[in-house]
């Protein structure tokens, strides 16, 4: 048996109240049992010889409303206390919800609710009434708050799980998960699951873990499950406790158990000849019931077929038949051939048995007729000539048909009229138009098009490169003339520098150098690697001396030779042939070129003086020619407000002025340089008189201008008191008007005085 001290270490040792009461019943006995479990009784206080205190855990039960008076639940009791003493309590609750009254009787006051707190923590206080000195120093203890079963389990939202199908019998689907606010250690805390349907396909333990009790679980057939499951507490005692339902969703994940198969059995397609490679021709459709992502079938063509076409997958997995090489309608007008589909991955299943699965299919391709261009017997020519003159210009020829049931004749000809080779129009022979220069340009490449002999004929074209070969056409050339210089301070035998020579030939071959005439100061020497040392032979050289030194040099490659000039720099040098200072040697030679480009402008320049003077002599010659006449008709023509003195550009007012100082201007005995026209008699019928006579002179005067209109009338009538109106044909001497102000106006109107003033002369003539 149990002793009860050792319950009391059990409790305090951390166990759940609701366990301490069964273990403490079955093993003290009766009475122990009545102190736990009653929460009407007052609890048994355990004697502690160690303390003055003598209690333990008190215990209350939740959702138990408030009585009046209030209930008891427990005593406090300590060695020290007598009538002068009182127990004083604090905490959590304390004058609250617990209470205690002078005997030290714990009550309690309030409803309490486990789930909220389930432990009170308190402390308990032993004083005198009159000091209220502390007797004893304060003890704790807790008050528990038995759990009641008020709570029903609760499932999380939107449950769901899934597994894949064709899975094995006892695969875990998944697990729930159900919670009890109750006390876990009891059985209002403890739950139990159970299925409300599809238990012949899914199980669930107490864990809340769903498993298969199936292998047949099929996507194709059922891709869902809606499960009902009911979560209980006090699983172990029937007909009592709270529960719970919920629905849960398990999803069946599709795998590759099912095989692709044709949707039919052949299939028929058309395409023209001239379909370039990679057309698409047409889509094989297969029917397969997983997913799209499981759906993975491969394809195989009929042998020596699967080289003229090909299938590839678009993205619903079907096959797309493409063209590797082109048809011709002419050669072969229907390809027959069998295609396969297979799938390499696909799980063993009963659906993928039987005689009935579509996997072979017959393929039908109809070849259409359609007018080609012509075909090049090859796709790219290689031809190559040798530069310089030709004594057969032809490099070769191209070739072409016409793949259709016509056989139209072809046409050749090159659009380029910059290539350098001509194409014969019917042969298709290929020939040199000009001289090749590799130097000058070393491959050509153009288009030989090649057209149906027939109006709107269609054409094709086919490239053609040619090379052009070298041949040993340029003559070496010196290089490294630049580095040959003499020191003063050179010995005679010293190398003074190393020249070379180059070839704009591919192939060069060896230079050879010699010189072309001989010279008292230097030397040749031929290294025979394509470079030759030039030696001094005499020394003493000297800048001083202008004097200029140039050796002819003769370079020949076994074909081609030159003579080179090289002109030799004497130089002061430093320690080790370091050039300090060259002698320079001017050139007094002028090129061709610059002679001519020098004669040229001159010549220019000459023609531009020769041009001025003559249009300026021409000006010239217009003003003194002016006649009478054309004085007299731009004074007619003047019919705009005079402009001051800058009328003078527009007009010659030179001769107007000179005419008012010449007397042959003036009206004198002589006739009227303005009045060409003489006055009729004055009688009946003048006017018609003078219109006969201005009309005969204007058909008669070979240098007038044809006037269709008369503009000048001299005459006014001889009826006419007025008389004549021109101011032409009178001076200003003759004026009533004194024009000598003008004089005194300033510079400005110094042409209108001289114009229209007396000067000194006239008034003295006069006199």
């Amino acid at each position: 048996m149990m002793k009860p001290t050792a319950c009391r270490q059990m409790t305090e040792s951390g166990f759940w109240a609701g366990v301490l009461v069964v273990l403490c019943t079955l093993s003290v006995g009766a009475d122990v049992h009545q102190a736990l479990k009653m929460p009407s009784m007052p609890s048994r206080v355990l004697q502690r010889h160690k303390r003055a205190w003598k209690w333990d855990k008190l215990y209350v039960n939740e959702e138990m409303p408030p009585k009046n008076p209030p209930e008891k639940i427990g005593k406090l009791d300590n060695t020290f206390f007598d009538a002068s003493a009182r127990y004083i309590l604090s905490g959590e609750g304390a004058n609250n919800i617990f209470t205690v009254n002078d005997n030290g009787d714990i009550m309690v006051n309030a409803k309490l609710d486990r789930e909220k707190k389930s432990v009170y923590n308190l402390s308990a206080s032993l004083i005198h009434n009159t000091n209220k000195k502390q007797l004893d120093e304060d003890e704790t203890f807790i008050i528990v708050v038995m759990d009641i079963n008020d709570n029903s389990p609760v499932f999380p939202p939107d449950i769901s799980g899934s597994i894949s199908e064709s899975s094995k019998a006892g695969s875990i689907v998944m697990t729930v998960t159900a919670t009890d606010a109750d006390d876990r250690s009891t059985q209002n805390g403890m739950i139990g699951y159970k299925l409300l349907n599809g238990t012949d396909l899914f199980t669930i333990n107490n864990e809340g873990k769903i498993r298969t009790l199936t292998s047949s679980l099929n996507r194709e057939k059922q891709s869902q499950y809606l499960i009902a499951i009911q979560a209980k507490d006090m699983p172990d005692v029937s007909n009592t406790g709270n529960s719970a339902t919920t629905i849960v969703t398990i999803n069946i994940n599709d795998v590759n158990d099912n095989m692709a198969t044709f949707k039919k059995g052949e299939y028929q397609f058309d395409i023209k000849e001239d379909s370039k490679p990679g057309y698409e021709i047409g889509k094989l459709e297969v029917e397969d019931k997983d997913e799209i992502q499981n759906k993975d079938p491969s394809f195989t063509i009929q042998h020596k077929f699967d080289e003229v076409f090909g299938i590839k997958l678009n993205n619903v997995k079907d096959g797309i038949l493409s063209l590797k090489v082109p048809l011709d309608y002419e050669t072969e007008k229907v390809h027959k051939f069998s295609v396969n589909v297979l799938e390499h991955s696909v799980s063993k299943s009963p659906d993928n048995q039987g005689p009935n699965l579509q996997t072979r299919a017959q393929v039908f391709i109809n070849v259409i007729d359609v007018d080609e261009p012509p075909v090049f017997n090859q796709t790219e020519y290689e031809f190559s000539k040798d530069e310089g003159p030709f004594n057969n210009p032809i490099i070769g020829a191209v070739s072409a048909k016409d793949p259709d049931k016509n056989g139209y004749k072809i046409r050749y000809s090159i659009e380029d009229s910059n290539c350098p080779v001509a194409v014969d129009p019917v042969q298709g022979h290929l020939s040199l138009k000009k001289q090749l220069d590799r130097e000058d340009k070393s491959s050509y490449a153009f288009w030989v098009i090649a057209q149906e002999d027939v109006p709107n004929g269609l054409k094709s074209s086919a490239q053609v490169n040619l090379k052009v070969r070298d041949i040993n056409d340029n003559a070496p050339e010196l290089t490294n003339g630049s580095s040959v210089y003499v020191c003063e301070s050179d010995k005679p035998g010293t190398i003074i520098g190393t020249v070379g020579a180059s070839d704009k030939d591919e192939n060069s071959g060896r230079f050879r150098f010699t010189l072309a005439k001989k010279s008292l100061n230097f030397s040749l020497y031929d290294k025979g690697d394509n470079t030759a040392s030039i030696i001094l032979k005499q020394g003493g050289l000297s800048t001083k001396h202008s004097v200029e030194h140039v050796l002819e040099i003769e370079i020949t490659d076994g074909e081609q030779k030159s003579i080179n000039p090289l002109q030799i720099k004497v130089c002061t040098c430093q320690t080790g042939r370091r050039v300090e200072y060259c002698m320079a040697y001017a050139q007094t030679g002028m090129s061709v070129s610059a002679l001519l480009a020098i004669l040229l402008c001159i010549v220019t320049i000459l023609v531009i003086v020769i041009l001025i003077v003559l249009r300026k002599r021409y000006q010239k010659e217009v003003l003194v020619t002016k006649s009478s006449g054309e004085i007299h008709e731009q004074l007619v023509r003047y019919d705009e407000e005079g402009g001051g003195e800058m009328d003078t550009n527009g007009y010659d007012v030179s001769v107007l002025s000179s005419a008012c100082h010449d007397s042959s201007f003036r009206p004198g005995t002589g006739p009227s340089l303005y009045a060409v026209v003489k006055k009729p008699s004055a009688c009946k019928g003048d006017m018609a008189m003078m219109i006969d006579v201005k009309k005969d002179e204007a058909d008669h005067d070979r240098d007038g201008i044809p006037y269709d209109t008369l503009h000048i009338y001299g005459y006014e009538g001889s009826e006419s008191l007025a008389g004549s109106v021109s101011s032409l044909d009178s001076s200003s001497s003759g004026s009533n008007l004194d024009y000598d102000f003008l004089h005194e106006w300033g510079p400005r109107f110094r042409t209108l005085a001289q114009l229209y003033g007396v000067d000194g002369s006239d008034s003295d003539s006069s006199d």
